[in-house]
């Protein structure tokens, strides 16, 4: 038995806007610029980015307009730890996330079959998640689009194969028979210049668009600045093809010199896919 906790937000106000009419106000107005888009089969997982809202949340919203068609009781988010190291995956297992759009409840018990599935690789564990925004960024549209939905929010430390595989399998085996939607939480390259950025990241866009995990986990392992939450992006890639996706559809790609008036010397890149089961 895991004690509930509640976590309150370190970036609302910041990363994102402090008041719930703001904040919905946002995210509706990246989501209605988003255009009507099928897709080849049922959506298994989607991969979205995680910084502050005006620079990714117009890419977010690809990713996350999908779920207009697609409700789930469940959201399972993976993303990096960035202000904490450890080995295998932490998963912030009983209690709720707190935000401006009210409080994001844990699956509590998708949590513990996600902890019974590899007790070696994946670990309750709350400390990381306190101040971490990468999950945190998903919530304004998985609480906008699916006010009701539970979440499990799974955060990796070290991204090596192993534990990329393993994490992998376990999300596979918890899933396995439900309908929780899995979430990869990432951005691509950091601070380059944007014409560098966009060649780098072309070449982990188009792993994705291949459903290539190991070709992506490869470039990872053999190059730096490729994608902060690479391994939680590979292990939701390999979890959703165990269970049944056959299909990667690249949505959106930008990076933040997009926003108004932001830099583009200094960018980072941002991703929105969906991957899908074959069509019925």
């Amino acid at each position: 038995m895991h004690t509930p906790t509640v976590r309150p937000s370190p970036i609302a106000g910041s990363w994102y806007p402090g008041t719930g009419e703001a904040l919905r106000a946002e995210v509706d107005r990246h989501l209605a610029a988003v255009p009507d888009r099928s897709l080849p089969g049922p959506l298994v997982a989607l991969i979205a980015p995680h910084a502050g809202l005006r620079y990714s949340g117009p890419v977010a919203a690809h990713a996350y307009a999908l779920l207009q068609e697609r409700p789930a009781s469940t959201v399972v988010l993976v993303g990096p730890s960035h202000r904490m190291a450890f080995r295998g995956a932490a998963v912030f297992a009983a209690g709720a996330f707190d935000t401006p759009l009210g409080r994001a409840t844990v699956d509590a018990d998708l949590a513990d079959a996600l902890l019974a599935a590899d007790p070696a690789a994946v670990h309750a564990d709350a400390r990381p998640h306190r101040d971490e925004h990468s999950l945190e960024m998903q919530l304004p549209f998985v609480q906008r689009l699916l006010p009701e939905a539970r979440i499990v929010p799974v955060l990796m430390g070290d991204q090596s194969r192993a534990d990329v595989d393993a994490l992998a399998a376990a999300l596979a085996h918890a899933l396995a028979g439900t309908s929780a939607l899995l979430v990869a939480s990432t951005d691509l390259s950091h601070y380059l210049p944007a014409p560098q950025a966009n060649a780098a990241d072309a070449h982990v866009v188009a792993d994705v668009a291949d459903f290539a995990p190991d070709r992506l986990m490869t470039r990872l392992e053999h190059g730096s600045n490729v994608a902060c939450g690479g391994g939680p992006m590979v292990a939701v890639m390999k979890a959703a093809a165990a269970l049944g996706a056959r299909a990667a559809t690249v949505l959106r790609y930008a990076d933040s010199g997009d926003a108004a008036d932001h830099d583009r010397s200094r960018v980072v890149g941002y991703l929105a896919a969906a991957l899908c089961r074959a069509a019925p």
